[in-house]
């Protein structure tokens, strides 16, 4: 068993659950209902707020904020969690806040990468191998969905979603949802194909990245409109796994989607 490390500055509350190897830095505050899971490391000067669950060998930088109260004057002080997942990394003054009673939680997943300066807002979900870029900024109930990358100064409106394995380009406002796979940018939000070479880099077969491009083609591309384009994409039969995916996605879109 590898005991915890608290420097002699931390202030850490006795009714914190720390893991194995847990190592707290100078300055740094431990509420009392946190859990921190084995191996991780607590740099200096951060606050761990009640209610946050931390996982195991996560790193989280100096001046991060983790499990503070929403930002919504909703919020009446209900109790609520702020989940980070496995191997996250939480880098200089980013902030997680917790849920509210919409959901009681905000998520981030595993093996996530959340630069310095970045927002999660209240009731977010992050999915895994999530990376947002320096001083990206998410509104409340926003989901990131799995491998979607955020370039630095991204911002989000609320109860917007981007697909997995999207990619967002720097300073873009998102106001929509952006759908699986594919890249986007800029304020006047401009679509760019699919993530080609994200997906390449995952593993994603050539023919399934021709089929997952023939369906946004069809979608964006025949003059159709969206509900119709899907309806002519499976007309065709050619459904794979991907693209059944990007068409629920679709239809489970509450704001519209990007069509760029």
């Amino acid at each position: 068993m590898q005991a915890s490390t608290i420097h002699p500055s931390a202030v850490v509350s006795p009714d914190a659950r720390l893991g194995e190897g847990v190592r707290i830095g100078p300055h740094s505050v431990i509420d009392g209902d946190v859990e921190i899971g084995d191996g991780t490391e607590i740099r200096n000067g951060v606050y761990i707020a009640d209610g946050a669950r931390i996982g195991r060998d996560c790193r989280i930088y100096s001046g991060a904020v983790i499990a503070t109260e929403p930002q919504d004057l909703k919020f009446a002080g209900e109790r609520s969690l702020a989940i980070i997942g496995d191997r996250t990394v939480i880098r200089e003054y980013a902030t997680v806040n917790r849920g509210t009673s919409a959901s009681g939680r905000s998520v981030v997943g595993r093996d996530c990468l959340i630069m310095a300066y970045c927002h999660v807002a209240h009731d977010c979900v992050l999915g895994d191998n999530v990376i947002m870029a320096n001083s990206t900024q998410l509104a409340g109930h926003v989901t990131i969905h799995d491998w979607a990358i955020l370039g630095g100064g991204t911002l989000v409106h609320q109860f917007c979603n981007v697909g997995k394995h999207a990619m967002v380009g720097a300073g873009t406002y998102v106001s929509k949802d952006i759908c699986h796979y594919l890249l986007a940018e800029g304020n006047d939000l401009t679509l760019h194909g699919i993530n080609r070479i994200g997906l390449r880099r995952r593993g994603f077969a050539a023919d399934i990245m021709k089929e997952i491009e023939e369906f946004y083609r069809t979608i964006f591309h025949s003059g159709l409109n969206v509900s119709a384009g899907v309806a002519a994409y499976q007309e065709r039969g050619a459904a794979v796994p991907e693209t059944q995916e990007c068409i629920d996605f679709i239809r489970a879109s509450k704001r519209g989607i990007y069509r760029g």
